[in-house]
């Protein structure tokens, strides 16, 4: 009886394992046993599961019918996961699961039905294809990471033994401008201007430096916040008419010119001090006589005081010779030629509203003449040529862009002189008033500067001196017609002042043009030319001038520097003994230490 009962339990054991499905009997064993502490990734909480990071999320509740998947055998769920409901093994070729391949998120009973719910294993699938486009950014897939919060911001050294480095070229500073340009302009309404001469105007290519490339330009000397530009240059020659006189009288003489020039300049980070000062001496061994001295200078300091308004003040001086058979002059016989003084300063503040600007500026400028020694022993004195001038100046322009700039100018001037009556019993004392209308260029970075024309009226104290009237016309013009060719036009007109009887004062217009070309970046070449015409109101004299230039300046290197020059200038007077032709020629060196 005991037998036939074992078998007959062993028979139901073995019917009952044969009735189960194939998954059921090839399942690996697991375990499923829920973890007792809340929010272990088995245990996530109510209403919670495990998300794809492994951190617990909101349990995403699916739909138990088969029919509302979008594709057959995958339920809508995160990466395809399974929805809930009961489920046979029947179903399971319709659900493209093949039979005897379980899902790792399929819970089966003991009966091999799928259990509804979520599964509360670790998810660890990867996203569809369609999920993962609409998804989060890409750092919410797979495992937490670590984003760095500090950033290099400087690159580190290489070692030039590992990897080449290239280093920039050092650049030089420019020697400025200024000691030849700022002559026309310093002169173009001081009443000295018709003394001059076209070699006097272009007497400073004797001497200005020719802009260089950068890679030869002087490095200069710090000093504090100050780039200094130190320059010594000596050179000798011949000057076939040191005296500038007569062709009768000319003498020549070996000539040696010796010039020491000190430029600087700020490097603030607002407001500028900027300036060149210059000192020469012109010596004539076979010619005492005719040696010289010679020196300019211009200082130029703005102050920014805000945004919209700055203040700027200019110191400039000028002393060099006067021709001894000038018209104003008739001193031939002169033991030496007798110096003039120019000297002055102008202070002004400049407003802007928006692009609108205004400009006042008060100027005060002085003139000296030293007296002139005879070889018979007297004195022709000079002193009654001494005077002041007072100017004001106005003006307004408007910023229409940055390359164009129209103002206008309006400028009233008062000369005073030391003696109420000069030699001849004429009171020369005046009042100006000018009217300039102009612009500011800047056409593509090619031409720059500045060009004005307008028209000046003069009136004397003295009634037998007539007023004068006539045109004005200033320009400093830059054209850069190619990288190694450059043009630089200058040109200024003034009533001067004149001890001729009866003549109430000089009209004087002078222009210069230069034209440079580069050979090599060391190698540069200047051409250029003057004219002078001096027009003496109410009195028939007249002087008619010209001078050519040649220069040449070979850098051998940053700070040494050969240079050759050739001027030749020519006057041609209706006074007598005014007329004279003069060639000169100099070779010498430059340094810039």
């Amino acid at each position: 009886m005991r037998a036939v009962s074992g078998q007959a339990a062993g028979a139901a054991i073995v019917l009952a394992l044969a009735g189960l499905p194939q998954t059921a009997q090839a399942q690996a064993p697991r375990f499923d046993a829920i973890s007792p502490v809340t929010g272990a990734p088995d245990n996530p909480g109510s209403g919670l599961e495990a998300g794809p990071n492994g951190l617990t999320q909101l349990r995403k509740r699916l739909s138990d019918d088969p029919a509302s998947d979008r594709r057959p055998g995958a339920a809508r769920g995160l990466g395809g996961e399974s929805g809930g409901g009961v489920r046979s093994s029947s179903n399971a070729s319709q659900t493209g699961f093949e039979t005897g391949i379980p899902r790792l998120d399929d819970r089966l009973t003991i009966t091999g039905q799928r259990t509804s719910g979520t599964s509360t294993a670790v998810f660890n699938r990867g996203l569809s294809p369609t999920l993962r486009f609409r998804a989060a950014p890409s750092r919410r897939n797979g495992s937490a990471v670590k984003r760095t919060t500090q950033e290099s911001v400087q690159a580190t050294t290489q070692s030039s033994a590992l990897t080449p480095v290239v280093q920039e070229a050092v650049v030089g500073v420019p020697l400025p401008y200024t000691s030849g340009g700022s002559r026309l302009p310093l002169l173009a309404t001081n009443p000295a201007l018709g003394l001059l001469t076209p070699g006097f105007i272009l007497g400073t290519d004797l001497s200005r430096p020719i802009p260089t490339d950068p890679a030869y330009a002087p490095l200069g000397i710090k000093v504090g916040t100050f780039t200094v530009l130190p320059t010594f240059a000596q050179t000798i020659g011949y000057d076939s008419n040191p005296d500038q006189t007569t062709r009768q009288l000319a003498k020549g003489s070996v000539a040696l010119r010796t010039e020491a020039t000190v430029d600087f300049r700020s490097d603030w980070s607002s407001s500028s001090l900027d300036g060149s000062l210059r000192g020469a001496y012109f010596e004539t061994p076979q010619n005492e006589m005719a040696s010289r001295p010679a020196a300019d200078g211009v200082v130029n300091l703005r102050i920014d005081a805000n945004r919209d308004l700055q203040f700027n003040a200019q110191g400039r001086f000028l002393v060099d010779t006067q021709r001894t058979t000038t018209p104003n002059l008739q001193a031939a016989s002169a033991v030496s030629r007798p110096l003039v003084a120019l000297y002055g300063a102008t202070l002004g503040a400049t407003q802007n509203f928006n692009r609108l600007s205004v400009t006042l500026s008060g100027l005060v400028d002085r003139s000296e003449f030293e007296d002139v020694r005879l070889t018979n022993g007297g004195t022709i004195r000079q002193s009654d040529r001494n005077l002041n001038q007072y100017t004001l100046r106005l003006r307004t322009a408007y910023e229409i862009s940055p390359d164009l700039k129209p103002f206008v100018d309006v400028i009233g001037d008062t000369r005073v002189y030391d003696q109420r009556f000069d030699a001849s019993g004429v009171q020369r004392d005046s009042n100006g008033v000018g009217v300039l209308v102009g612009a500011q260029l800047g056409l593509a970075r090619r031409v720059t500067g500045e060009v004005s024309a307008g028209y000046q009226h003069r009136s004397y104290m003295d009634a037998t001196l007539r007023d004068i009237d006539a045109p004005l016309v200033n320009a400093t013009l830059v054209w850069a017609a190619s990288p190694l060719t450059t043009v630089r036009f200058n040109a200024a007109t003034g009533v001067t002042e004149t001890t001729i009887p009866g003549s109430s004062g000089v009209l004087t217009e002078v222009a210069t043009l230069e034209v440079q070309h580069d050979l090599l970046r060391n190698l540069s070449f200047v051409l250029g030319g003057s004219i002078l015409h001096n027009e003496y109101r109410n009195s028939p004299i007249r002087d008619n001038g010209f001078s050519l230039t040649a220069r040449m300046d070979y850098r051998l290197n940053r700070w040494l520097t050969l240079r050759g020059t050739y001027i030749y200038q020519q006057v041609d007077s209706t006074s007598s003994f005014a007329s004279f032709r003069d060639n000169t020629f100099l070779v010498g060196m430059r340094v810039n230490p």
